[in-house]
């Protein structure tokens, strides 16, 4: 228990001038002093108690932080530098027993409850922790100098995606890390391209830069166990010369919790949640795995996703089940699901008054995806917006019906689409002359509903992979603390 100057043997108060109850025992402290040997700390006043011949100056919170203070004032006993006895708030009976005097406060009424302790304040008890070394931080720390710009440093490093970031001190790291019951060393994975250790600790580095609230952290770390899955192929993703990106898509009733939007530009900037969780996400690989534009990264033009595309599916408003209850979870589950794909192709169409119409229109869009010879395509996710869902709503059509047309719809001769049909060169393979094929695989055409309540519009978002290919494609995780 000893802290450098303390009492080996008597009594111990700490109190703050900001409390009723310190006020209210301070002559209570001062016939201690007269009658025995008592040492007080103040945390925010050192000339508080004003009736005390002597008061340590703990406006530091060392010495608080160090007996772990919760409540103010607190009398503890001290036999041999070790503390034997402890009370807080104000309680005669206590207070008696542990000094071994009587008549304490006898104008005082017998209880009164204390404040908090100030060590215990979020921010401060963070900056203890960082200062005594008990924030269990492994990852190396920089010490800037005096009158450097941390912001510039971090773009000195080679730390950020082109914008600037949150600097990542050890009291937002601390502070990061206390939005999830997971361990900062647990180990996710190895991050590619190079395969460098993904802990918690360091996904919260990148979720501290990126911006993200504490509270984020459960979905920022489903996302990255979900890129890191072996199905998702992020390599692959990174090394291709095409021009994905991951795009995150969130469900269940977190998405509320941590406030994301799932409706007007959900899509879009003006969101912290889907800007910073997705933004975490690409930091993480860029900072954690090397993947830099010009080195593993080759995509020729790359997408502005490769910032950040994260949003949540809007549950609430729709009469569609969720895309988690699609692939294969429960109602209600909080999940992430990532998928490598382009930026969003719009679906234009502001007259069909029909489902059967509009399925034509959403058909014509999803054939075009790559290029109308493009058959298998790579995977694809469609975005209905809500205008469209309710004219599909209003025939009767729910997801499941609208996904059965649109593969149906998708489905031509082989014939028509071999190379050199339509004067394009790409096409179907040759063995399945004289056939039928999709332009999707069934599980590779997702749907899920998002955007805001005014415009005809739908969107999609095409993938990566080659239809059939056992890897880059989506993976969905249910979010876990």
């Amino acid at each position: 228990m000893g802290y450098e100057g303390m009492i080996e043997n008597g009594l111990i108060a700490v109190v703050k001038r900001d409390c009723p109850t310190c006020v209210l025992v301070s002559p209570v402290l001062a016939e201690l002093e007269r009658r025995t040997d008592l040492q007080v700390y103040s945390q925010d006043d050192p000339a508080f108690p004003e009736d005390m011949t002597a008061v340590v100056d703990d406006t530091g919170l060392d010495v608080s932080y160090a007996l772990d203070i919760e409540i103010v004032p607190t009398l503890i006993r001290v036999r041999d530098g070790e503390e034997v006895a402890r009370s807080f708030g104000w309680d005669r009976t206590a207070w008696q027993e542990i000094s071994g005097l009587t008549g304490l406060g006898p104008g005082l009424p017998d209880l009164r409850p204390g404040c908090g302790a100030l060590n215990q304040k979020p921010g401060r008890l963070r900056a203890l922790k960082v200062r005594h070394g008990d924030a269990g931080i492994a990852s190396r720390q920089i010490e800037p100098g005096e009158e450097e710009d941390l912001i510039e440093t971090c773009y000195e490093r080679g730390w950020t995606d082109g914008l600037p970031v949150v600097p990542p001190t050890a009291e937002r790291l601390v502070a990061m890390l206390e939005g999830t019951a997971r361990a900062p060393d647990e180990l996710l994975g190895k991050m590619p391209p190079g395969l460098g250790a993904c802990t918690v600790e360091k996904v919260a580095i990148n979720a501290v830069m990126a911006g993200c609230l504490p509270e984020y952290m459960p979905v920022v770390l489903t996302a990255i166990e979900a890129v890191l899955d072996e199905d998702f192929a992020l390599h692959g993703v990174l090394a291709t010369t095409r021009f994905v990106s991951p795009v995150l898509i969130v469900n269940g009733p977190i998405t509320r919790r941590i406030g994301m939007n799932a409706r007007g530009n959900a899509l879009g900037q003006g969101n912290r949640a889907n800007a910073t969780i997705g933004r975490a996400v690409q930091l993480a690989i860029r900072n954690i795995g090397g993947g830099h534009p010009g080195g593993v990264d080759r995509a020729t033009l790359g997408n502005p996703g490769k910032y950040t595309y994260c949003f949540p599916e809007d549950e609430d408003g729709s009469a569609w089940t969720p895309l988690t209850v699609d692939r294969g979870l429960a109602a209600g589950a909080d999940a992430v699901t990532v998928f490598p794909g382009y930026g969003l192709q719009g679906i234009i169409d502001e007259r069909a008054r029909t489902a059967d119409e509009l399925a034509e229109t959403f058909a014509t869009c999803l054939r075009a995806l790559d290029n109308i010879n493009k058959f298998p395509a790579p995977d694809a996710v469609v975005v209905v917006g809500p205008e469209h869902e309710r004219t599909f709503t209003a025939d009767g059509w729910d997801k499941a019906r609208l996904h059965a047309e649109l593969l149906e719809r998708l489905t031509v001769p082989a014939d028509t689409v071999m190379p050199g049909c339509n004067g394009i060169r790409e096409g179907a393979p040759a063995a399945l002359a004289g056939g039928s094929i999709c332009k999707f695989r069934p599980e590779g055409l997702m749907i899920v509903r998002a955007g805001g309540e005014a415009g005809k519009f739908s969107g999609i978002i095409g993938g990566f992979a080659p239809g059939g290919a056992p890897h880059a494609i989506a993976v969905t995780k249910e979010v876990r603390p």
